[in-house]
């Protein structure tokens, strides 16, 4: 679907004002759950609900799913909780019901799985809800097509098709023992090829890629991403299959991630939306702020400290910027590498040391050349050797300092388990800004 036209909107809140059903109902049958969706953007609330009301309950409990958060709060707070479980969460394969769940108070999730007219996929989604978010539990569903190894092929063929009944996408058909223990995947050109084996093992596929339930998230993708994957089977800890996961999951995962790190690049303290309201935002924004602003008190502490200097030799002041934007700039580079590495785990632990020696080497090239530039330039341009002078060493020290304390950084957060997206943006300027000020004071006031 192209982006809805203005005439496109007005037909469709028309059609929703007459209580048009038919018609409405048409132009939603061959629309995507996402395009849908989209819509909602330009609807109130009510406009919502009787489009809502209109759809089947899958296509229903899709859409809902596609909404952003806030979008989606607002629907559910106006329907009944009973409504909420038949037409939605029964609709749902359980790691998205569980994603819905999971944003709803205990209360409220209590009473719709009261509701919920199925008790195995009621009891599927309280088990999962046990499950860390953050883990390959708290991320699978348990919709999956299993076979046991001991039975025959056209036994098999007969059972998968039971079970395909109850799903809309099957990825892999994957093997178990009499202890519900994973031994393999069957392989859909086997049951092609061998449509009479007397036993399934003795054509599946043995020792299968799998994680365990309390795998994190980062190690779900990492193996998702390694074995090119569509769906990856969960077992706990005696290797019993307990659910799958698909790359659509890992996907939005994945996006969640990356504008976390982005935001916390940014210095914004926690996850907010372009919808959130004022409060929220402050909040979020507020703290690193504030330290931005301790930062740069201190750096008009340092500048005090040397006030006699810069009254002898007013032109240091000319190259205050330029020392702290360089030493921020290098620095957030720096830390970018590390964190990108840390995150997509090809920084492994034997190759810390040779980064740390690699981004030395890195630094002493950029430092040299800068250094050379900024000194050829103010040779000609300001006429002053010992400022000259002491501005490219200042520059060379700044810039090994900025790169080095960028690279080791974010290691020494991983190795505290913090997020080391924390150390690039504002606290590596801020820290660079403060630390490059007292370098360049320091050797300028020896030099001039």
């Amino acid at each position: 679907m192209t982006e809805p036209t203005k005439e496109y909107i007005d037909n469709l809140k028309k059609i929703i004002e007459e209580k048009d059903d038919a018609k409405a109902s048409a132009l939603l049958q061959d629309l995507y759950p996402a395009d849908i969706a989209e819509l909602y953007k330009d609807l109130n609330l009510q406009e919502a609900i009787y489009l809502y009301l209109l759809m089947d309950g899958e296509k229903a409990a899709d859409v809902l799913m596609e909404l952003d958060e806030e979008d989606r709060h607002k629907l559910l707070r106006e329907l009944p909780n009973e409504l909420i479980a038949k037409r939605f969460v029964d609709n749902m394969e359980t790691d998205d019901a569980v994603d819905l769940m999971r944003e709803l108070d205990e209360d409220q999730q209590e009473e719709i799985l009261s509701h919920i007219e199925d008790v195995e996929q009621a009891g599927d989604i309280v088990d999962l809800l046990k499950y860390d978010e953050d883990t390959a539990g708290g991320l699978m569903g348990t919709e999956m097509i299993v076979v046991n190894e001991n039975w025959s092929m056209p036994k098999c063929i007969d059972e998968m098709r039971k079970q395909a009944e109850e799903m809309d996408e099957i990825y892999y058909v994957y093997v178990v023992d009499n202890e519900e223990r994973l031994k393999g995947v069957l392989p859909l050109q086997k049951l092609i090829t061998n449509p009479s084996v007397s036993k399934i093992q003795h054509v599946m596929k043995k020792d299968p890629i799998a994680v365990r339930d309390s795998d994190s998230i980062e190690e779900v993708t990492e193996t998702i991403e390694k074995y090119d994957l569509v769906a990856l089977p969960v077992v706990d800890s005696i290797g019993r299959l307990v659910g799958r996961i698909t790359i659509d999951d890992v996907m939005d995962e994945v996006r969640e991630q990356h504008e976390r790190d982005y935001q916390l690049a940014s210095g914004i303290s926690q996850d907010v939306e372009t919808s959130d309201n004022i409060f929220t935002q402050t909040a979020a924004r507020l703290p690193w702020l504030l330290i931005g602003m301790i930062g740069g008190l201190s750096n008009s502490v340092i500048l005090g400290g040397f006030e006699a200097n810069l009254a002898n030799s007013p032109k240091m002041a000319l190259f205050i910027p330029l020392i702290g934007g360089t030493g921020g700039n290098v620095g957030i580079q720096s830390s970018a590498i590390v964190v990108q590495g840390l995150a997509n785990n090809s920084l492994k632990e034997g190759e810390i040391f040779p980064q740390i020696m690699k981004e030395g080497i890195v630094s002493i090239i950029n430092a040299s050349i800068i250094s050379l530039v900024v000194f050829i330039y103010n040779f000609l341009m300001l006429g002053d050797k010992a400022i000259t002078i002491s501005v490219s060493l200042s520059l060379f020290a700044v810039v090994m300092f900025a790169s080095i304390f960028g690279t080791v950084v974010p290691l020494l957060l991983d190795k505290m388990k913090i997020d080391p997206a924390l150390a690039t943006g504002p606290f590596i300027t801020i820290s660079n800004d403060i630390i490059g000020m007292l370098i360049y004071m320091f050797i300028a006031s020896a030099l001039t």
